[in-house]
């Protein structure tokens, strides 16, 4: 196996930005940023260096924000990244890296996915590997006289980090063209007559640039957004039937359940849960049982019904979790249709939903299988 280095470029003054603290240092949702984005590639088990390039001022900044990872020895840069970069690239050189991966301090959402591209492309072969992202907004160049001339997109991407590299090949780069500005690793690369494979990259790869970027950092990374979490509960009793329905799916059974629609305890309880998460009452509320638009009605529109009041409300369903109760059906065999109908109603990631069963051990009318019922949690997320 290739041995992998990250080199993390800390050193800028985010003058952009403002303020008395250069901005890696700066809390994104509780935690200083150069501290999230080390931890991106520290906890990787395929990466066994991590070197940090700072400002010449900053080492109790960083001590404060790195407190407790395990990382090489910190290093000062240089007047500019590109200057950075080789000091970084000539400290690592001792430890014999095969490959490097070098990535800005201020972006802080790199997935591991993300991560991951560029080091694959380095274990098939490739001299250099860089995440891209196609511009898809109108471009517009301003000529001298003030006018804006639209420049054609096809063909355009923004090129992020982390851009993956042989070791050996761009420390040669760096020395050979030292005391240049470069600001892309790539270029250099391309200016050396590296062939560069690109790999896909990611709209919530950012680079925080300004105190707008570090409000849609905080928002990608959940922390600005008002959590609200729904319970709902339910129960019917078995009734004479051939079937019946749990989380909106069809199960043969020895027994119905006895109620005005459906009787889906599952999909009761959730939309129970979400109708709580949202204030929005309950769910005899808005589908009265003595109403009889309602009787027999397939739960799937109640649950339907509480997502678009979540979604009017300006609330975004994050998760959802029910435990039905019963003795008998087997829930087992039909976990994942649940979840994925569930999903399929509320329109969320499958992911994002749990269906779990339970027994009574024999005690209480669950356990004398006079009935079932369920219990649920939903989360729903407000910007």
């Amino acid at each position: 196996m290739p041995r992998i280095a990250a080199l993390i470029v800390a050193a800028g003054r985010g003058e952009r930005m403002g303020g008395d603290v250069p901005k890696q240092y700066r809390p994104v949702g509780g935690v200083p940023m150069l501290r999230r984005t080390i931890q991106l590639f520290a906890r990787r088990n395929d990466i066994d260096l991590v070197q940090v390039v700072i400002g010449a001022n900053d080492q109790a900044h960083y001590e404060a924000a790195t407190n407790g990872l395990s990382l090489l020895p910190v290093l000062a840069g240089g007047p500019t990244r590109q200057h950075s970069v080789m000091h970084g690239l000539e400290a690592l050189a001792p430890h014999r890296p095969d490959c490097v991966l070098i990535h800005d301090a201020a972006r802080p959402l790199a997935s591991q996915a993300l991560i991951g591209r560029v080091i694959d492309a380095l274990k098939q072969g490739a001299e250099a590997a860089v995440p891209m992202v196609a511009v898809t907004d109108t471009l517009r160049r301003r000529e001298a006289d003030g006018a804006w001339t639209a420049v054609p997109r096809e063909g355009m991407a923004r090129a992020q980090t982390p851009q993956g590299f042989r070791f050996e090949t761009i420390r040669k780069i760096h020395r050979d063209n030292a005391g240049g500005n470069a600001t892309d690793d790539m270029a250099m690369a391309q200016s050396a007559g590296i062939a560069v494979q690109t790999v896909d990259g990611e709209e919530t790869n950012l680079k925080v640039t300004t105190e707008s970027d570090m409000a849609l950092a905080e928002k990608l990374l959940g922390v600005s957004a008002d959590i609200r979490t729904g319970m709902g509960f339910d129960a019917h009793r078995f009734a004479p039937g051939d079937h019946l329905w749990l989380c909106g799916v069809k199960i043969a059974h020895d027994h119905g359940l006895e109620g005005h629609s459906d009787s889906d305890v599952g999909l009761h309880a959730l939309t129970d849960a979400i109708l709580g998460a949202i204030g929005a009452g309950d769910i005899g509320q808005h589908f009265p049982p003595s109403d009889e638009r309602w009787r027999g009605a397939s739960s799937d529109r109640f649950l339907a019904h509480a997502a678009e009041l979540a979604a009017k409300a300006g609330g975004r369903i994050v998760n959802c979790d029910v435990t039905l109760i019963c003795e008998r059906p087997k829930v087992g065999p039909h976990r994942e249709a649940m979840r994925a109908r569930i999903a399929d109603i509320l329109m969320i990631d499958v992911s994002r939903v749990s269906v779990k069963a339970t027994t009574t051990e024999g005690m209480g009318f669950t356990g004398r299988r006079e009935g079932m019922a369920a219990q649920a949690i939903a989360n729903v997320a407000f910007a």
